[in-house]
């Protein structure tokens, strides 16, 4: 009995090992079942050699991958648990074969386009070149164009290779498993974000560093950091005189200056340089008193006038009316040069129009104020003609004091068409004086008032309709005039000529001729003969 339970019981163990065995075999045909190629699978490292990294995936064989395919070689040891691509069960050698690489990219991809949409900025490593661009590894490979690798004016592209940088994704390609980035998009995206952090940090009345860029002849650019150029205005830069922006920077400087405005929709910045100052106008009424000596350079010469500095940022203008009491300047230069250091005195200061007047000829007495007791009316002078025009002769009295002799006050009773007619420039000569204006620094003369008014006398002498004889000086269009003695003219009006139809005055009379008049009117208060050829 105990003998046939024991056959019982090894039969009934054999049973149960053969019903293991079947199970065994069972689950591990369905894990081989399972394993699909073009899957990524978990193998683990059996066995490393100077080329190749053996790995054990569970199925009948293993499968050799080249250790190029590992970033860090060095790192892999026997027994790691890796993950591994499948691309076949079988090779022709029986090995089936895997890639480390590929389950990387995949692992990569699928990363990638979870976390990143097109447009997002990306950390990359440009890792080598090809036909058209470059590959670079942002955890997947991606392609960056060569016209997408830098700004325009970077030089040789392949310094690029091996290097770290952000990417912008421009191209996604989802069914082919493609990646398009910029770097130039990301390089632009990330300036204007720094632009917008400079101008959101931007405060009116900031002091800010920045390098000059250009110069214009209106102003200075300065790049103030990330791209952004501020404008400092000519008139921003020195609350003195400046020519050209060029006399106080000089590109590639570096300079501290003043935000004075901003436009952040246009990305716009005014700068000052002088605002960093205090403005020395502000004081300059009380500095430069109205009748105070002060002394300053000469820093401009115009036809009006000279500008000179008071001090830094301050000038005054000196007019060339107030240069000098007696001599009559054309033009400041013929007294001044730029870079004279002057003595003057203050005639005005207007603190709102930043205005200074100067005087220098205030600095002496001036010697009009006594013109009038020196010069009286009725006074004989003598004078050297100092200049003629159509109007009259100026005369020299004294230094810097003319007398003007009127051309009507040359002669009673010549008709004298221009001074030098009847004198010359240097020629010394005598008048009277007949008016003094020492507020307007003029003296009247006259040459004729030296001897008595003959008018009354002439009166006299010609009695209306006396006819004599005389000589024609000059033919104008409204009659003849008609020498009847020396320096004594008379004129014949048209309507006192005798002329036939159609005949012309000019071409019947000429200048010299001879005529015959007849006395119609001696006026001695006007000085005028009137005469008629109707004898």
């Amino acid at each position: 009995m105990d003998e046939e339970r024991n056959s019982l019981k090894d039969l009934q163990g054999c049973e149960a090992k053969e019903v293991e065995k079947d199970d065994i075999s069972k689950l591990y045909l369905d894990s081989i079942a399972n394993i699909k190629e073009g899957t990524i699978v978990k193998g683990k490292v059996v066995a490393i050699t100077p080329k190749d990294v053996v790995v054990d995936i569970g199925y009948k064989s293993e499968g050799a991958i080249s250790i190029s395919e590992f970033q860090d070689p060095d790192t892999i040891k026997v027994g790691d648990e890796i993950e591994v691509y499948l691309e076949s069960k079988e090779d022709d050698s029986g090995m089936v074969v895997l890639s480390k690489q590929k389950a990387e990219r995949a692992v990569g991809w699928e990363m990638v386009i979870s976390r990143y949409g097109e447009g997002d900025l990306v950390d990359g490593k440009i890792t080598k070149k090809v036909k058209g661009g470059f590959m670079v590894d942002i955890g997947v490979e991606a392609f960056l164009p060569a016209s997408l690798a830098a700004s325009r004016a970077f030089g040789n592209l392949n310094q690029l290779i091996g290097q770290t940088f952000q990417f912008k994704i421009v191209k996604i390609n989802k069914p082919r498993k493609n990646i398009v980035v910029s770097r130039r998009d990301a390089l632009q995206q990330q300036k204007e974000e720094d632009k917008k952090k400079v101008f959101d940090a931007l405060q009116k009345g900031a002091i800010v560093s920045g390098i000059v860029r250009n110069i214009t002849d209106f102003g200075a650019f300065i790049e103030l950091g990330a791209g952004i150029i501020g404008l400092l205005h000519i008139t921003d830069m020195s609350w003195g005189r400046v020519s050209h922006p060029s006399e106080v920077l000089a590109i590639g400087d570096n300079v501290d200056v003043m935000v004075l405005d901003f436009d952040k929709d246009n990305m716009r910045i005014s700068l000052g340089l002088k605002q960093k100052t205090q403005n020395p106008w502000e004081t300059v009424d009380t500095k430069y008193a109205i009748g105070s000596k002060i002394k300053g350079t000469v820093v401009n010469l115009a036809p009006y006038g000279a500008f000179v500095e008071l001090e830094k940022g301050v000038e005054g203008l000196l007019h060339i009316s107030e240069v000098s009491w007696t001599k009559k300047y054309a033009n400041p230069n013929e007294l001044l040069a730029i870079g004279d250091r002057i003595e003057a005195v203050v005639l005005d200061v207007d603190k709102q129009a930043r205005k200074i007047s100067l005087g220098l000829k205030q600095l002496e007495a001036n010697p009009w104020l006594d013109a009038e007791t020196k010069y009286p009316v009725g006074t004989k002078v003598r004078g050297k003609i100092r200049n003629l025009t159509d109007y009259g002769a100026f005369v020299e009295l004294e230094d810097g004091i003319d007398g003007l002799i009127h051309v009507s006050d040359i002669s009673w009773t010549k008709r004298v068409g221009h001074p030098k007619d009847v004198m010359k420039k240097g020629e010394k000569i005598e008048a009277v004086v007949l008016a003094v204006d020492a507020n307007n620094r003029r003296i009247s003369l006259g040459i004729k008032q030296l001897t008595p008014d003959p008018w009354d006398e002439i009166a006299l002498r010609y009695v209306q309709d006396t006819v004599l004889p005389g000589k024609i000086t000059k033919v104008a269009n409204f009659g003849l005039f008609v020498e009847i003695e020396k320096d004594l003219e008379g004129l014949v009006h048209i309507s006192e000529i005798p002329l036939a139809e159609g005949e012309k005055l000019e071409e019947k009379f000429k200048v010299s001729d001879e005529v015959k008049a007849k006395i119609l009117k001696v006026d001695s208060i006007q000085h005028k003969i009137g005469l008629s050829l109707k004898v």
